[in-house]
């Protein structure tokens, strides 16, 4: 596999005169991928893992909220790591996210994962490099133990240009439906765009099975397509099924 270099993936692809037909095309993946999910969480015999990693501001969240809002609560839980815990600090990197992974049946989002756990400490410097080479095989090993489990992970970067970046960033100060989401420490996080890709790029080589969908992230509707289309094939991989009927009133079905 060619190593990715992001500055030669375009952050959008699709010709924006297509962005009413995309849109319809999201509707009908995404009510293709909630009736798959009953399936899979009435048979609880698969789980699926989604991660999502970005830039501050590539649309985490509204990737999670746009693709996956419909799902039945009970089928679905959302994640995110931020900052450790004193008490995450004092074990293992890998402690705070094992109880967070899907049981059969389940969806589960990382919204931030345990990369981040990469990301930050090879940007500013805090760990040694031979402890982040030594967490690229954790990671590696982690992940391989949670596909044993008949899970399937998929892992999405968005991919968004520095100067929609800005304008994001910009917008939660200016509009005031947006200042809930404005904290400093993007701004001062930005200055290290370059840095951040190329730890990014490390990671998708060096955390490359299951692989990276890089995701073109600079418009909302192209980014749902991406990962909705995703999503829907590997639930079309899966041996769903609606489980017999097993009753000792009726017998089994």
């Amino acid at each position: 596999m060619a190593k990715i270099k992001l500055k030669n993936i375009s952050t959008q692809q699709i010709d924006k005169s297509k962005k009413e037909e995309v849109k319809l095309e999201n509707t009908k993946l995404i009510a293709e991928i909630i009736e798959l999910q009953r399936k899979m969480n009435a048979q609880s015999k698969y789980a699926l893992l989604i991660i999502f990693q970005g830039m501050d501001a590539s649309g985490k969240d509204g990737a999670v909220r746009r693709t996956l809002s419909g799902i039945n609560p009970n089928g679905i839980s959302v994640k995110s790591f931020k900052k450790p815990t004193d008490e995450e600090f004092a074990h293992d990197f890998l402690w705070r996210v094992h109880p967070h992974t899907p049981a059969k049946g389940m969806i589960q989002v990382f919204n931030r994962s345990h990369y981040e756990d990469i990301l930050v400490p090879s940007v500013y410097g805090v760990l040694p490099k031979e402890t982040i080479n030594q967490r690229f095989d954790l990671i590696n090993n982690f992940e391989r133990q949670i596909e044993s489990n008949n899970t399937t992970i998929l892992k999405f970067y968005l991919h968004t240009s520095k100067d929609e970046q800005y304008k994001r960033l910009t917008e939660r100060i200016e509009i005031k439906e947006k200042h809930w989401k404005h904290k400093d420490g993007d701004w001062e996080t930005r200055e290290h765009w370059d840095e951040f890709q190329t730890v990014y790029e490390t990671i998708f080589e060096k955390c490359s099975q299951p692989e990276w969908t890089i995701v073109p992230a600079d418009k909302n509707w192209e980014k749902v397509n991406v990962v909705a289309k995703t999503i829907l094939k590997a639930l079309q991989k899966m041996d769903l099924n609606w489980p017999d009927l097993e009753s000792e009133k009726f017998g089994k079905k």
